[in-house]
């Protein structure tokens, strides 16, 4: 009996929950609450003190701050225009996508991946006010509140093996308040030579998601995480200090941003370092970047168990404008299994750096930039560390010296920088989806891949630390094709060229096309500059 009584309510208990789980899914998804009601709109003058503080939030900047001025003119531009930048930044999406995409196929059962219906519709973004610096030196910033309560139609189709699976993304709110610089100032047209945006609070984005027809943000606690995940991800990636620059003007008339020096940062030690692990200790190391160069950050060494680590690790970090540039350093607890543990941060503005002179720094950890955050308050330990820039010499320093003097540029430590402009008349036997790839000294780079096209561009530009100049080296560029997913020749060469770099050392800079051996017709375009600390 006792047994005919437990099998029972095993087949009662594994029956009853799933029927339950569905049926109070279905009832959550498709039953409108009878308690739904319209919203009450009545003007601010009738409305008494709690829901004026309801509604604040909501309350434009321009009525709220008076150093914010409202901009209506360009709120009725952005709706005449939006149906074109509609379509222009479908556009973008679609081409700034293929390449993400393209590094999946193959992967994963991953057959393919293509945009269903891309459109931002009818609704254009709102900014509620913006506020303009003008005591900003060499550039124009300025901060607008922008609000976007979309309707777009945004339909993804996921190929696994030969199973479709269709991706919609609807109702999308954006609130953000970002800053825009435009610098720097050139009597050039557009006048500005990159726009340089940032984050002044992590920003509220709000969305619904269909998978095959089915809203699975409804599914309880999944909307709520993935929210809170995107919010982080993107406040991590755009949230000040990080910034996001796009160059407006090329190198020619000089907008593009270059490489000034060197920082070279030595990481100590740390001191009274919190303690995350379950016996009282933590596994330290310390990843470290400047803002703005979009280079993956380095990282030291990991210490187990030890809340007073020492690293003395050094490292060299290039840098193109110490007057707004900042060094970020954050350390982590390493876990074997999960995402590692944020001890604390810390930033150092590149503007308390005298050239070539250390200083050495002992920062208070804390957890974000945010000075009124009371997180920060708490005690995470502190880091130090020993900083020296050095900034290159001038050009004019370059070139022969009088009375048989050594040639300035050949001496000393330097930054080699490579820019692989474009190629033209590139053509493969299979396929031709060109990248270049850089080999120098056994280290190799490449650009991104372009697809189906003979002529591509891409302005990519990476960099080499080197301990003395290259007179006697050789660089090697080799356009080659990918061809997506299976093949039996996924990659081809499209031609080569190998440059010598002596003239570099000795001129500076080169900017040369060459043509392309063992290709018909090829030829690629590079920039070359040598600077030397």
């Amino acid at each position: 009996m006792s047994f005919l009584t437990m099998l029972l309510g095993f087949l009662g208990f594994g029956i009853g929950i799933p029927i339950g789980i569905f049926l109070g899914f279905f009832t959550f998804v498709f039953f409108e609450p009878p308690d739904v009601k319209d919203p009450i709109i009545i003007n601010l003058r009738d409305a008494d003190t709690n829901y004026v503080l309801d509604v604040l939030p909501d309350v434009p900047a321009w009525m709220k701050h008076p150093d914010f001025d409202r901009i209506d003119w360009l709120n009725k531009f952005v709706s005449d225009m939006w149906p074109y930048l509609n379509k222009a930044i479908c556009n973008i999406i679609r081409q700034s996508t293929k390449s993400i995409v393209s590094d999946y196929i193959g992967k994963f059962t991953i057959k393919s991946v293509e945009f269903k219906n891309l459109t931002l519709r009818t609704l254009p973004p709102i900014i509620n006010g913006v506020k303009v610096n003008e005591n900003y030196e060499n550039g124009l910033l300025f901060e607008p509140a922008v609000r976007w309560a979309g309707n777009p139609d945004i339909s993804l189709v996921l190929t696994l093996l030969w199973l479709p699976i269709t991706i919609q993304l609807v109702d999308v709110q954006i609130f953000a308040a970002p800053r825009i610089i435009l610098r720097p100032l050139l009597p050039t047209f557009p006048c500005f030579g990159s726009i340089v945006m940032s984050l002044l609070e992590k920003p509220h984005v709000d969305f619904g998601l269909k998978l095959m027809g089915v809203d699975i943000m409804a599914i309880p606690g999944l909307y709520q995480y993935i929210k809170e995940t995107i919010e982080k991800q993107v406040a991590r990636m755009y949230l000040w200090p990080q910034t996001l620059e796009v160059p407006v003007l090329d190198g020619s008339v000089g907008a593009t941003k270059r490489p000034v020096g060197i920082l070279y940062v030595k990481i100590v030690r740390a001191l009274k370092l919190l303690k995350m692990d379950l016996l009282g200790t933590s596994d330290p190391y310390v990843k470290l970047s400047l803002s703005g160069d979009g280079l993956p950050a380095k990282r030291t060494s990991i210490k187990m168990k030890n809340l007073n680590p020492e690293w003395n690790e050094e490292f060299k970090l290039t840098v193109k404008d110490p007057e707004s540039q900042v060094l970020q350093l954050h350390v982590y607890d390493w876990e074997k299994v999960g995402i590692h543990d944020k001890l604390g941060m810390q930033i150092v503005p590149l503007r308390l750096l005298t050239p070539h002179e250390t200083k050495e720094f002992t920062l208070n950890l804390v957890k974000n930039t945010n000075p009124n955050d009371p997180h920060n308050k708490k005690w995470r330990g502190q880091l130090v560390v020993k900083l020296t820039f050095n900034p290159f010499k001038d050009n004019g320093e370059y070139g022969a010296e009088p009375n048989g003097v050594e040639d300035v540029s050949c001496r000393g430590f330097g930054l080699l920088m490579v820019t692989i402009q474009s190629a033209e008349d590139v053509e493969g036997k299979h396929h031709t989806n060109p990248f270049a790839l850089i080999t120098y000294k056994g280290e190799k780079k490449k650009t991104k891949m372009i697809m189906k096209t003979r002529n591509p561009s891409w302005n990519e530009e990476f960099q080499f630390l080197l301990e003395e100049a290259p007179v006697k080296d050789k660089i090697h560029i080799e356009v080659m094709s990918k061809r997506r997913g299976f093949s039996l020749r996924p990659q081809e060469s499209l031609g080569y060229v190998d440059i010598d770099l002596v003239d570099v050392v000795h001129n500076g800079h080169i900017n040369e096309r060459y043509d392309l051996i063992k290709s018909r017709e090829g030829v690629i375009h590079v920039d070359i500059r040598w600077n030397v600390i």
